[in-house]
């Protein structure tokens, strides 16, 4: 799969069928579509392509951008459309201007010019151009003149996107692992980068990597104790181990930290990247009436770890 961020240098596509959307979490509902963009392309011997965004368009155009969290970063969506054998991945920079342009000129002057498609795949909701103006009313009347095929994804598949992504989300952020994973079709994870914490945990029997997740955007599972497999850089072993996230209230209480213990394994990993695939959510955070005690339960922790890994 090629990767393409400038739409100033883009290639000649073969016969391009294309589609346009954000694809956040490329989950089971997304599937149907990227299915049937590959259905068409290889029936017209041609490439498939999806445009996609970044930063994601409703921080550019939305009064409302607060707490926008997403279920991908864009680094995570492009690993997953490689997988599912997209031809094609183009970045488009989304800004104040782009969002502005007039709608005819989009189509015009981005889709045509750019992607001289000879198929474009979208939805019948789909608005884009200066106050959302550009439809697919629109599209539909300039596909002669413009010589391209138009398709419409149907408004059911559409709907099943929209409630499997915000079912995704507020799973994730309840703990909800297993329903977030049938609905994603894959195990959710997250990457961080490895930072020094108290060495509490290396006190305590259990030494702990301390995640910084450098993308705010990101959703983040609640607080709580999860199994989870581990992925170092450069490495394409997953290790096994437990997951902590929350405010540790036996310790101290102040500031949400997310640490992870790897089963058998006493390499220093500081500054580097981890990949943290979350299996299963084990119980909620609790305050212990000392280290005794947490030390316990963290030593329970393990054991109905290794029992889901």
């Amino acid at each position: 799969m090629q990767v393409h961020r400038d739409i100033e240098n883009l290639p000649a596509f073969r016969n391009a069928v294309v589609t346009i959307g954000t694809f956040d979490g490329v989950h089971m509902g997304h599937r149907q579509v990227i299915d049937k963009l590959k259905t068409e392309a290889k029936a017209v011997n041609g490439e498939t392509v999806i445009i996609t965004f970044h930063p994601h368009p409703r921080k550019v155009v939305s009064s409302t951008i607060l707490g926008i969290r997403l279920i991908n970063t864009l680094d995570e969506k492009i690993e997953l459309l490689q997988q599912l054998g997209i031809d094609h991945v183009v970045v488009v920079p989304f800004t104040d201007a782009f969002a502005n342009q007039l709608a005819e000129d989009y189509v015009k002057n981005f889709l045509i010019d750019k992607f001289h498609p000879h198929t474009i795949i979208i939805g019948y909701d789909h608005h884009f151009g200066r106050d959302r103006l550009g439809d697919y009313r629109l599209l539909e009347k300039l596909s002669g003149i413009c010589n391209y095929q138009l398709k419409e994804i149907p408004k059911h598949i559409l709907e099943n996107i929209s409630i499997s992504s915000t079912n995704i989300r507020e799973a994730i952020l309840h703990s909800d692992i297993a329903t977030a994973d049938t609905l994603l079709g894959y195990e959710f994870f997250f990457s961080g980068v490895v930072v020094h914490g108290d060495k509490l945990g290396r006190k305590l029997g259990y030494p702990t990597a301390n995640l910084k997740v450098t993308d705010e955007e990101k959703i983040i599972p609640g607080n709580g104790i999860y199994a989870v497999y581990v992925q170092p850089a450069g490495s394409l072993q997953r290790l096994k181990g437990m997951m902590s996230i929350g405010f540790r209230p036996t310790v101290d209480g102040k500031k949400r930290v997310i640490e992870v213990n790897i089963f058998d394994f006493d390499k220093e990993i500081y500054d580097q990247p981890l990949k943290v695939f979350v299996k299963k959510y084990l119980r909620e955070e609790i305050k212990f009436d000392g280290l005794e005690a947490l030390v316990k339960q963290i030593d329970q922790d393990k054991i109905d770890s290794l029992k889901v890994l």
